[in-house]
């Protein structure tokens, strides 16, 4: 089965949040998408980065974005950022976009590389129009200190009830999720050992949303609840 299916990604709008993995995660669901079909578009309501060897358009009016779609299937969009190497959200409005595209998979925050994340009161931009939103956390952070592990540490520690010095572990990373309940599911990324697994699954009985774990590198995924 397939990341989308598994994600039940649905036609619309999906915001993607979180901690590292969000650009990769959007990639291989527009790649998977697009496979089967459909077209499939992928921006940002913050900044991302350009998508090597895609199609980035940058700040296309509507009969460029509808021609880049119907010849690639699969494209990104979005207004660029002066001097950053960044797009920004596209300057067509996120309705129209969903009108354009059969899914428009939008990422709505930034984490610094991070594997975790904890988000300040303007964050994340998740698209009134979203369907659902996607939080990633990537399973490295399991182990290390709030500080090292987690995008706006102080926030996070606080929010995990922990020092900053303290392991990030799946009970912090509950509290944190559980205090901030912006996501409508939960990816746990870079899954790849069993200690790992173990963690995803001890944070998904913490959690009263489904939680997919695996490994976006090695398209290796299973789920931990439902």
């Amino acid at each position: 089965m397939e990341l989308a299916e598994l994600l039940e990604i649905r036609p619309g709008v999906t915001a993607v949040i979180g901690g590292g993995g969000k650009t990769s995660l959007l990639r291989t669901l527009g790649e998977e998408l697009a496979r089967r079909g459909h077209t499939v578009l992928l921006c940002a309501t913050t900044k991302i980065i350009p998508f090597s060897g895609l199609e980035n358009l940058l700040s296309p009016v509507e009969e460029t974005l509808r021609a880049a779609l119907a010849a690639h299937r699969l494209v990104c969009a979005g207004a660029p950022v002066p001097g950053a190497g960044k797009l920004t959200a596209p300057e067509v409005p996120m309705e129209r976009l969903a009108g354009l595209a059969d899914y428009v998979l939008a990422e709505a925050d930034g984490s610094a590389g991070r594997p975790m994340k904890a988000h300040a009161p303007h964050e994340p931009v998740i698209p009134p129009l979203a369907n659902q939103t996607i939080l990633v956390a990537g399973a490295s952070g399991f182990g290390q200190p709030v500080a090292e592990a987690a995008h706006r540490p102080a926030l996070y520690a606080l929010l995990a009830g922990l020092p900053e010095t303290a392991a990030v572990t799946p009970e912090a990373e509950a509290a944190v999720l559980r205090a901030e309940g912006l996501q409508n599911r939960v990816y746990v990324n870079q899954a790849e050992t069993a200690e790992a697994l173990e963690s995803a699954a001890a944070l998904a009985k913490l959690l009263d949303c489904p939680v997919l774990a695996g490994s976006l590198r090695r398209g290796e995924y299973q789920q931990c609840s439902r």
